[in-house]
């Protein structure tokens, strides 16, 4: 079996799982989106969830955020932890918005990747998300998985999107990004991973 066939089968196993894939960030706009993304990098969906409705009562918005203080920011996104980091960057990202784009989050990867604190996974996720522009953003568990299921032998997360990039459709990359996501956290954890239960290793074998 090539990897092209066995990509196509485990499209087949997420879609039948995951027909449909919500955001797990709360959000209602670009803005809010791209600072949640910004605040789970190392601290879980959930817990941004918590800390996200004080923050944008706060400010939901880049104009009245980068009017904030620094540090009744970085007090109020403390347990999504390196707050000190986090707090500058979505007051400078707001400023610059505001500055430089209009106040609109802008809708190019150049763009995105510019602003303080945000990186290509982040800039991927704004993008197919808000945007629905066709993107692979892959963290740490996505590359994972995919070393895991012998998709892809990549040493780091960049090549490893390379690799997935060119096994999937393009108009499916948005949705099966969160479909891994999903599937990883319900059958294929990176601790305590139970291979009968885990319908893709069960088939087609782990590789750790």
């Amino acid at each position: 079996m090539t990897k092209k066939q066995k990509a196509a089968e485990i499209h087949t196993i997420l879609e039948e799982l995951y027909p449909e894939t919500p955001i797990p960030l709360d959000h209602k706009d670009p803005y809010t989106l791209l600072v949640a993304v910004l605040l789970s990098a190392q601290c879980t969906d959930a817990r941004v969830n918590t800390i996200t409705p004080a923050l944008f009562e706060l400010a939901d918005n880049p104009k009245d955020m980068a009017m904030q203080e620094v540090e009744d920011i970085k007090a109020i996104i403390r347990p999504c932890g390196l707050s000190p980091r986090k707090s500058k960057a979505i007051s400078e990202l707001s400023s610059i918005i505001v500055n430089k784009h209009n106040g609109q989050v802008p809708q190019s990867f150049d763009d995105l990747e510019e602003l303080p604190g945000v990186g290509h996974k982040t800039a991927s996720v704004v993008m197919a998300q808000a945007f629905g522009v066709p993107a692979f953003p892959v963290d740490t568990h996505i590359h994972r998985l995919a070393r895991r299921w012998g998709l892809s032998p990549a040493k780091n997360v960049n090549q490893t999107e390379k690799d997935l990039k060119k096994l999937f459709p393009e108009d499916k990359w948005n949705k099966l990004h969160l479909q891994i996501i999903f599937y990883g956290r319900e059958y294929c954890p990176a601790r305590s991973h139970k291979k009968e239960l885990c319908p893709i290793c069960t088939k087609y074998g782990v590789k750790e």
